[in-house]
């Protein structure tokens, strides 16, 4: 098989990184939040209520390994292991299968928290679009959840829909985004909202003579429509943000803005952190009030 064929289009990269100007030595709470999702993985190790380390990779078959491997990780190369961390928080798809959490909150909760620390606190709706669904959610001035509402019905207009579309028209998922907008003119939106039909429909396009491009545009295009759906039962109020991998595709995002006529705020990091910040955070509070601290 040649290799054009082997390649993995829907593969995004892992990562993980760790924050050069942090010193844990002296700290008073190093927690972990542990963002165990459907499609992706993330942790991340906070130091006095700051982000120090974090590490992105896909979930595996067994969630338990996934979040220690994960978490093992984010930890590569600081001094720290697991057994050092004073309080560890799970979240996400798969937080109930966190060894050594000592407590679980949703998401939901976690990424309107994660949010107003990648954002600010001006942060009022929280646009989370995850591997396999999508959560439109509204929070206060200290980033409490006031109202949601969630899709996961099907995986169209999520992260997976542009895995299985990425493979079809063969564009790295990271480039897919960047390629929808290089259309000279938007082309109407595929009419299916099922992500097995959108396949089907967008493959019929392709052998009609559509460029990648073009079919592209209008699968994201139909995707925004299926998002503003949602969103628009919950109700958008400024400042609206993007988490979660999705909040990285330019084409998602720039057709959401030019729908809603709001521009999201720019995240100051990676927006897929979103939930794990949160869960590090909430694990802050809940370590200072087992020490009486609050």
């Amino acid at each position: 098989m040649s290799e054009l064929k082997m390649k993995e289009y829907w593969r995004w990269p892992e990562y993980r990184k760790t924050l050069p100007d942090i010193d844990w030595h002296d700290a008073k709470t190093i927690t972990a939040g542990v963002d165990i999702g459907s499609v992706g993985s993330k942790a991340t190790i906070m130091v006095d209520g700051e982000l120090y380390a974090y590490s992105a990779m896909r979930t595996g078959g067994v969630s338990e390994q996934t979040a220690i491997k994960t978490t093992e990780w984010a930890l590569e190369g600081t001094g720290l292991d697991i057994s050092q961390l004073h309080y560890v928080v799970g979240t996400g798809y798969g937080r109930v299968n966190v060894p050594f959490a000592k407590r679980t909150i949703t998401e939901i909760a976690c990424h309107a928290r994660g949010a107003h620390y990648i954002y600010g606190p001006t942060v009022r709706t929280v646009l989370d679009i995850g591997g396999q669904d999508c959560k439109a959610i509204r929070c206060d001035e200290r980033g409490k959840v006031v109202s949601f509402l969630m899709n996961d019905k099907c995986a169209a207009g999520t992260g997976r829909g542009l895995e299985v579309f990425a493979d079809l028209v063969g564009v790295p998922i990271q480039e897919l985004g960047k390629v929808s907008l290089s259309v000279e003119k938007e082309p109407p939106p595929v009419s299916n909202t099922c992500v097995i039909f959108a396949k089907a429909e967008s493959l019929a396009l392709l052998r009609q003579g559509w460029p990648n491009e073009k079919v592209a545009a209008a699968y994201h295009l139909a995707m925004a429509h299926r998002i503003i759906e949602l969103l628009n039962r919950v109700g958008v109020e400024k400042d609206f943000v993007l988490t979660g991998g999705v909040a990285k595709n330019a084409g998602v995002v720039k057709r959401l803005e030019r729908l809603l006529k709001i521009t999201p705020l720019e995240p100051k990091l990676d927006p897929i952190l979103a939930g794990a910040i949160g869960a590090g955070l909430f694990a802050k509070a809940l370590r200072e009030k087992e020490l009486g601290l609050r």
